[in-house]
């Protein structure tokens, strides 16, 4: 009589192996983590470059935050995904190192005006339009160009001309994360005139700080479903395990008891002693990181 249970795990191996042939880039996701770890392209000196995802992987990342390019006084960003083949060896590198693309960012703008230039709404678009190509679920915008804080007769604007991204996200199916230097509340306002789940905050530590709120506090405000990804770096000082102004034991407390899960990106929080060393600074922030979410 044949043995049903060898039977049964000789097929389930079987699967196993095809899906790591037919579907190689999910082959690193089996292990979900309720919190994970990205970099920003542009800050580990890697924009839109293939070694971002070998260079997150020796950082300890487990994704990376691909931007979509410098814009300046051009008409598009200046993006390499645009074409079909670099797309694939794109995915292909994310696979290999098995690091995952967590956002494709627009950090083009935090000197280019969301209010003030006329074609920033159709330039999130092609920044959708990438997402959508590269399956990436979550956009990164920020908005801090005028500084609605100082400049609040803004506000106007950028709820409208976030109503025309909404509409262009909701259609991807894909969430717009949205950052301001302005508090939680103000924030909330916007997104509640937005009125969209595509249009979201990314909550940006070293903003509130900055403007001397407290994080746990504005991290309830927001609540669960308005948070897309959260920036959890402060500015260039020291690393995050030495900054006494970022508690991660209490935010990781303040967000399991909120239910939120995503991304948590390391934008800064370089030793100034030694700034421009990418692995030391971003790794020593991972691997912190790491330690207080994931339990590594």
């Amino acid at each position: 009589m044949k043995n049903t249970n060898t039977s049964f795990w000789q097929a389930a191996l079987l699967m196993l192996v095809c899906s790591l042939f037919l579907f190689p880039e999910n082959a690193f996701s089996v292990k979900k983590q309720r919190y994970k770890v990205s970099v920003c392209d542009w800050m580990i000196l890697k924009r839109q470059k293939l070694g971002e995802f070998k260079l997150a992987s020796e950082i300890g990342a487990d994704g990376v935050t691909v931007d979509m390019g410098g814009l300046g006084t051009r008409e598009n960003f200046d993006n390499k995904l645009v074409e079909d083949s670099m797309r694939v060896i794109f995915r292909k590198e994310a696979a290999k190192y098995k690091v995952e693309m967590s956002t494709i960012a627009m950090s083009a703008f935090y000197g280019q005006s969301f209010a003030k230039r006329p074609d920033a709404v159709r330039l999130v678009g092609t920044a959708i339009e990438t997402m959508k190509l590269m399956k990436v679920k979550e956009g990164f915008l920020p908005i801090e160009n005028p500084n609605l804080v100082t400049s609040p007769e803004f506000t106007s604007t950028v709820i409208a001309r976030l109503k025309e991204v909404a509409k262009m996200a909701e259609k991807a199916k894909v969430v717009i994360g949205i950052q301001s230097q302005i508090s939680a509340s103000e924030m909330v306002k916007i997104l509640d005139a937005v009125g969209s789940r595509s249009i979201k905050a990314t909550v940006n530590f070293a903003n509130i700080i900055s403007g001397n709120r407290d994080i746990c506090s504005e991290l309830k405000v927001f609540g669960k479903n308005r948070i897309a990804q959260i920036h959890v770096s402060n500015t260039d000082s020291v690393w995050i395990q030495n900054d006494s102004k970022l508690d991660m034991s209490k935010v990781k407390a303040t967000l399991d008891k909120m239910g939120w899960s995503g991304w948590l990106v390391v934008e800064r929080s370089r030793d100034v002693k030694d700034v421009h060393n990418v692995k030391k600074n971003y790794g020593a922030n991972a691997v912190y990181l790491k330690s207080v979410f994931q339990g590594k």
